[in-house]
């Protein structure tokens, strides 16, 4: 089987000024022409927490950059290695990007400053109000068993297991609600998730953009640390969240494609719907995107509200058309700098990519059987 795959696409730090004591300053002024970050994380820092600060980047970017800083700037104030950091993200940002990106902090502001928030609860993580207790529990013990006993995984690498309450899929289809109609009455130009959704809303841009990167940092990163390690899982850095919707006068389905993101998690919200299922055809590296699907590789999965799927963002994946109500879903794509740094300079992907690991068997194979024929033992 082979199908032709899309990609998604969609779619932040003016660092305080001053507070460099003369140390840190000479230690930076020491390291201004190298700009060498450690090759392996140190696991044993805990990096400072940047929320709060007016940056152009991601806060989480920041922590996660931080455990890569050579041994000497671990000690130096938050300052000096924020602005250390920032002069090795300012080298990889072309200027067009960082424009983008402030462009779009203008956008979400526009917006933020005019839209009346419905469901204020949902603006901070109210943990035990909004996840099923099962899911807590897992967080909460944060072990590689514990995610298992709550888990299905009914093909390679994606995984089932029941996350929301239906109170918090509630409020969040209200506040959708709610923001559409804002949307209609204000005739205010929003943007889409991505480009193969023309229906749906970007929940970063009206206010849940700190909400959804707690949902990230604390729930999503510790299993994707231990089921996608390969894949970033254990950087993931910062996100672009949405909800989705699909029905009648609505999007119907969803063509084959690949995700903008390392982790995609994927959480339907409601109402009353038939059809919409997803299908899965495996995981591929952008060589292989577009090869046959093996029969191992193919699994078509129904929604059920509160329910989550958590899959590689390079899993190969489509939707079904929703053949009657009104289908809403949650999508969390969540990203590392740090992964997608390495994987420029990264020539074997087998690790993850299916079609990698079938190439490096195939090798290994054809080796072995030639060994045996020069040694004129039979190729079994």
């Amino acid at each position: 089987m082979s199908l032709e795959v899309t990609r998604k696409e969609n779619e932040q730090p003016t660092p305080p000024t001053g507070g460099h004591n003369g140390n840190g300053m000479a230690v930076l002024q020491s390291m201004a022409t190298t700009h060498r970050l450690r090759l392996n994380p140190n696991t044993e820092h805990k990096p400072e927490s940047y929320e709060g600060l007016h940056l152009e980047f991601s806060p989480l970017l920041f922590s996660s950059l931080e455990r890569y800083l050579p041994p000497p700037m671990l000690s130096l104030s938050r300052d000096s290695k924020l602005h250390y950091m920032r002069d090795i993200i300012l080298r990889y940002s072309p200027e067009g990007e960082r424009t983008r990106v402030q462009k779009q902090r203008e956008y979400r502001q526009k917006i933020i400053s005019h839209y009346q928030p419905l469901q204020r609860e949902l603006y901070a993580m109210h943990a035990s109000n909004f996840f099923a207790p099962s899911f807590l529990k897992a967080i909460n013990e944060n072990k590689g068993e514990s995610f298992r006993s709550i888990m299905a995984e009914p093909t390679q690498g994606v995984f089932t297991f029941e996350m929301l309450q239906p109170h918090f899929c509630e409020l969040l289809l209200s506040e959708v609600e709610n923001f559409e109609k804002w949307v209609h009455e204000t005739k205010f130009r929003i943007m889409r998730p991505n480009t193969m959704n023309k229906f749906g809303a970007v929940l970063d841009d009206f206010g849940l953009e700190t909400m959804l990167g707690k949902l990230m940092e604390d729930f999503i990163r510790p299993i994707s640390k231990v089921f996608f390690s390969d894949v970033g899982g254990s950087t993931l850095d910062s996100h672009h969240g949405f909800v989705v919707e699909y029905g009648v006068n609505r999007d119907v389905e969803l063509g084959f494609h690949v995700d903008d993101s390392e982790v995609t998690l994927n959480v339907c919200l409601g109402k009353q719907f038939s059809g919409g299922d997803l299908f899965f055809r495996g995981v591929r590296c952008d060589k292989h995107v577009n090869t046959e699907t093996q029969s191992d590789e193919i699994l078509d999965y129904s929604h059920v509200p509160g329910r989550a799927v958590l899959h590689r963002g390079r899993h190969r994946h489509g939707a079904r058309a929703t053949t009657s109500g009104h289908r809403v879903n949650l999508l969390l794509w969540c990203r590392s700098s740090v992964f997608r740094e390495l994987r420029k300079y990264q020539k074997d992907f087998s690790s993850w990519c299916g079609e990698c690991q079938r190439e490096k068997k195939e090798r290994q194979r054809v080796s072995i059987a030639a060994t045996k024929q020069r040694e004129g033992k039979p190729a079994t």
